[in-house]
């Protein structure tokens, strides 16, 4: 029989934090995953998304419900390492709290999730159904893992969804997509004090902003869970020296957007409203969608929420609150073309708001806590 130990658990997660997955290098993480499955005669694959990054896929048992389990390998950068109490990449234990670049957002529910799937297959515990492991690449920066498995079909026949995100108080079932857009004007470089020598490109990407700035966050269209899209536009980019008037301009802008503003919408209208400005001479703005991840609308009601709020008050000592996000996870891929009666939830071991954070760190209870959490429930799921 086999139980990992509390030390077990330990040195696993410090072995993935010294990986420096920073948006690149998920296959040092998918590899240890998978030579670690191999230890215990479960198969994996490494499924390649790019020419340097890839997912990882591992399967337990056979048949229906088919349920699948989620988790990003890459981290942020951790910034200014001078800024952390002790090394980023060195998990260091102290007051209870493990810390290292990754200990919250998400690798402590990533190996919960592979530690949970070795337990059920060395001591014969899933008698019923499958259990599909799905590591992703890319979930911090464009979500493209995620997209590569929706392509590839392995969502298909999935009956029940769970992403491991820390939100270890909070059951999450439906959240906000993201669009980033670039937008660029193209204007005519000339002397400052001979301004009407050229086109200053700054000019109509500002009011193009403005304007789009009050038609997308003044829209009063409104989703009862999620709330109301929000445009921010967050860099601006012109000019090389005060005094020559620049010939180019770029902006980028990033959008929470929700079912009933979707990202089509928004797009189109962002090309149509381009359109009307170049129109007028020599004004050239164009629109470039640099990423683009649908919002995920669920009803939360499943029998999947209701067990793991059981489980979270007996495991946690804590009532699980069940919400909408404005935050986005690899689900924006993984659930297209679900309706919303699908089993989804984001919950995992960690607090959304350490996410990011210099001294990131995931409580060392409830890294233990959502091991027991996720088998309880894989098996109330599969009984």
């Amino acid at each position: 029989m086999k139980q990992f130990t509390e030390e077990e658990k330990i040195k696993i997660l410090s072995d993935i934090i010294a990986m420096k997955s920073v948006n690149e290098n998920e296959i040092e993480v998918a590899n240890y995953l998978k030579d670690l499955f191999s230890q215990y005669g479960i198969d994996s694959k490494i499924v390649p998304v790019t020419d340097t990054r890839v997912n990882l896929v591992a399967e337990i048992g056979s048949g229906s419900p088919v349920i699948g389990i989620s988790g990003h390998m890459d981290v942020v950068s951790p910034g200014n390492e001078s800024e952390w109490t002790s090394d980023p990449f060195t998990m260091t234990e102290r007051d209870g709290k493990l810390y290292g670049r990754g200990t919250n957002d998400m690798k402590a529910g990533l190996i919960n999730l592979a530690l949970v799937m070795i337990e059920l297959k060395e001591n014969n515990e899933l008698t019923k159904g499958t259990v599909r492991f799905m590591a992703t690449t890319g979930e911090e920066v464009g979500g493209a893992g995620s997209k590569k498995l929706y392509e590839e079909g392995y969502m298909e026949d999935v009956d029940y969804l769970w992403v491991a995100e820390p939100s270890h108080d909070t059951i999450i079932y439906s959240h906000k997509g993201s669009l980033n857009l670039r937008v660029t004007s193209i204007g005519e470089a000339a002397h400052s004090s001979m301004p009407d020598q050229g086109y200053n490109a700054i000019n109509p990407l500002m009011k193009y902003l403005l304007e789009m700035d009050e038609k997308l966050n003044g829209d009063e269209r409104k989703n009862e869970v999620l709330g109301k899209l929000v445009m921010s536009t967050t860099i601006f980019n012109a000019g090389n020296q005060v005094n020559s008037v620049p010939e180019k301009a770029e902006a980028q802008i990033n959008v929470r957007t929700i079912s009933e503003f979707d990202n089509d919408e928004v797009i189109e209208l962002f090309n149509t409203t381009a359109d009307k400005y170049n129109k007028e001479e020599g004004s050239k703005i164009n629109v470039e969608v640099t990423m683009s991840l649908p919002s995920v609308f669920t009803t939360g009601q499943s029998d999947m929420v209701d067990l793991t709020k059981e489980l979270g008050k007996k495991h946690l000592g804590l009532e699980i609150s069940v919400k909408g996000s404005p935050g986005v996870t690899d689900a924006s891929n993984l659930l297209r073309g679900k309706d919303e009666n699908f089993p989804f939830m984001m919950f995992g071991p960690g607090e959304t708001k350490m996410a990011h954070k210099t001294d990131e760190y995931v409580y060392k209870k409830y890294y233990f806590a959502f091991f027991d959490i996720y088998k309880e429930l894989i098996l109330g799921l599969t009984k």
